[in-house]
């Protein structure tokens, strides 16, 4: 494993473990950036809440991807097909998660939003569509 990949599994150990018991607590507040992403267990079957960026789009959500696809939630959401988010004070139930690339992603995401994640080298992205018309 390469530095950058040993110090990219680092920071999502810390995120897993200390950081996001902390941003739950404001996550999917009206003012606040992050949403929370509530899911099931693939194999345990227990709820879970996990703090995300997601940005609203037409049909859904897109969430950044940063640690990659292999991130546990995403595995849960992928097995389920479905989960709800709670973004800006407001929560939906969404399904059909689809893993997009940043070329896909930033069309439809705002400019600001597009910037901060090309800064960030992030280059994939999972699209959830909303689970009942809106």
């Amino acid at each position: 494993m390469s530095v950058n990949g040993m110090m990219r599994d680092g920071v999502r150990t810390f995120n897993k473990h200390v950081l996001n018991p902390a941003m739950l607590l404001l996550a999917g507040r009206k003012h606040w950036y992050a949403a929370v992403l509530r899911h099931t267990g693939r194999r345990s079957g227990k709820a879970y809440a996990t703090p995300v960026v997601a940005e609203r789009v037409a049909d859904g959500v897109i969430v950044p991807l940063p640690y990659g696809t292999g991130v546990d939630w995403l595995r849960n959401v992928v097995a389920s097909q479905h989960a709800t988010i709670t973004v800006r004070g407001r929560t939906y139930a969404v399904t059909d998660p689809q893993l997009i690339d940043a070329e896909t992603a930033g069309p439809q995401l705002s400019p600001r939003r597009r910037r901060v994640f090309e800064r960030f080298g992030v280059d994939c992205f999972v699209k959830l569509r909303w689970a009942e018309q809106r």
